[in-house]
């Protein structure tokens, strides 16, 4: 069954013609740019509720912004990252501390984002791919007729074959480079909003510091 079915795959591969090559380079580097997004996606998140809380714990209990930033420390992703950096600016004017996180926050996107034009790229150019080799076998079939009219069927309908081939191909890769990239873009946006809340707690709890002192 194995043998069967990959024998089937080489035989379309090949009767794609040259444009299955490219289709093949863009299918691979978009699996490749997928698995290592959703790998540094699945590393980066954290259970922003909790981190938040010992941050809190940290500044408000204990009163200690140290133990805070070794509790950055000690967590993986944008939101630790961000915190971080405001809390090494704690004591500063509030707008530097807000300027100091989203400056971070804005690097931190740079990071989660990386490789997303790329997909946004595959799935788009594959389908215009397959599109353009449905036009090159036309094009055989039509040379087909115009040459040995009805009398060879055969290499007519080879030339569509080729047509049919890599527009379902093309389809075959976008679609689930498409689905993809939906889906972390999904992610990012999640963290951004835990990026942005998580800010937000931190600006906040530096005034009830602020407060407590006075």
């Amino acid at each position: 069954m194995t043998r069967f079915f990959t024998g089937t795959l080489l035989k379309y591969f090949r009767d794609g013609g040259f444009v299955m090559w490219p289709l093949l380079l863009i299918s691979v580097v978009a699996l490749g740019f997928i698995i290592e997004r959703a790998w540094v996606l699945y590393r980066s998140g954290v259970n922003t509720n909790e981190f938040i809380q010992k941050i809190r714990d940290s500044l408000l209990k204990k009163k200690d912004v140290q133990e805070g930033i070794e509790v950055c420390e000690s967590y993986r992703g944008p939101v630790a990252s961000i915190l971080k950096a405001g809390l090494l600016k704690h004591g500063s004017p509030r707008d530097e501390v807000e300027k100091t996180i989203e400056n971070s926050a804005i690097h931190e996107m740079a990071r989660l984002e990386r490789g997303l034009g790329v997909l946004a790229t595959a799935a788009n150019i594959a389908p215009l791919l397959g599109f353009f080799g449905t036009v090159v076998g036309m094009i055989q079939s039509f040379d087909v007729l115009a040459t040995a009219g009805l009398n060879n069927p055969g290499l007519v309908a080879k030339g569509i074959s080729v047509a049919l081939i890599t527009t379902a191909t093309g389809l075959l890769v976008a679609i689930p480079v498409q689905i993809a990239y939906n889906y972390l873009t999904t992610k990012i946006a999640g963290f951004v909003r835990e990026m942005e809340t998580s800010a937000n707690v931190l600006v906040e709890t530096f005034d009830e510091m602020e407060r407590l002192q006075v």
